[in-house]
């Protein structure tokens, strides 16, 4: 297949271009500078040339601004912006592109866990209604955003991504550090749940989810057990011979990361892979010490 991905350079598109390779699909990077090979310019907030996703099986779309920092009215703009004005003009070139040369056939656009919000204990699937908060509202829009691609008969996927397990960023890395010098330990009450997933999975299930033809609308991007987040600092103290004992208390999150830290840290989602098992998805990593293991290998 030749895909086209955009978001490339990051976390999640670096480790989706080096696993296309390994399995001899063709990837071209959307960038913002001037293009090299296999790369094609856009901006994404000016409608993009559908002629440039001729001969285009795919597109990854994955670019959107980090949620870490600090929550002000105009950051929160600009999370709500980058996700939703890149999203329509992706999904509105790739809808035209497919009226008149039938490709691509498959739009697979990120999103998140934050769509279900708040959900204490209860299991959500892909069936789930959405919650509420800054982060629920920022999804439904996002995966709003799809619908030029989906209305033009393109297979439109919306990865509802979990808590990624990687060395290099997504949530592990900003707390390897407090762990490997023994001053780790549950935030907040620590029974709220964090559905996980290793990095190398979140890829395959991608690349699964191109050629899928079944898989279609969102999708939990986590593994099949997520845990509370008590059980999560304890495997991950584990897996760095190291204690968890100092906790991180609740007010001390609020009076900290304000409203980030409420909605990333203490929000409880305990999402399962509904539509990737009843599809046939092996997961690499099914349990949460494999998949540390892994991310810290």
């Amino acid at each position: 297949m030749r895909i086209l991905i955009s978001g490339a350079s990051g976390l999640l598109g670096t480790a989706l271009t080096s696993a296309l390779r390994q399995s001899s699909h063709q990837s071209i990077a959307l960038v913002r500078r001037e293009p090299h090979d296999s790369e094609v310019t856009w901006d994404p907030k000016v409608a993009l040339d559908p002629a440039k996703l001729r001969g285009c099986d795919a597109v990854v779309h994955l670019a959107g601004k980090n949620v870490a920092g600090r929550w002000s009215e105009k950051f929160k703009r600009e999370l709500l912006e980058s996700r939703v004005r890149g999203t329509q003009t992706l999904a509105t070139a790739a809808a035209e592109s497919y009226r008149r040369h039938g490709q691509p056939h498959v739009f697979v656009s990120a999103s998140g866990l934050g769509y279900y919000g708040n959900r204490g204990d209860e299991v959500l699937t892909e069936e789930s209604a959405a919650g509420s908060g800054f982060l629920a509202d920022i999804c439904k829009q996002w995966e709003a955003a799809t619908a030029p691609a989906s209305q033009a008969g393109v297979r439109v996927v919306c990865l509802r991504i979990g808590v990624v397990l990687a060395r290099d960023g997504g949530a592990l890395k900003p707390l390897l550090l407090p762990f490997r010098l023994g001053l780790g330990g549950r935030i907040g009450s620590g029974n709220q749940y964090w559905s996980w997933i290793a990095i190398d999975d979140v890829t395959a299930a991608i690349i699964f989810a191109l050629h899928n033809d079944d898989l279609r609308g969102p999708v939990n991007i986590v593994g099949p057990s997520p845990v509370q987040n008590a059980e999560f600092v304890r495997a991950l103290a584990y897996a760095l011979h190291r204690p968890a004992i100092f906790p991180f208390p609740e007010f001390a999150v609020r009076t900290l990361l304000g409203e980030m830290g409420q909605e990333l840290l203490l929000t409880s989602e305990r999402a399962i892979p509904a539509k990737l098992q009843a599809n046939g998805y092996t997961f690499r990593y099914a349990t949460l010490p494999e998949a540390l293991q892994a991310a810290l290998a």
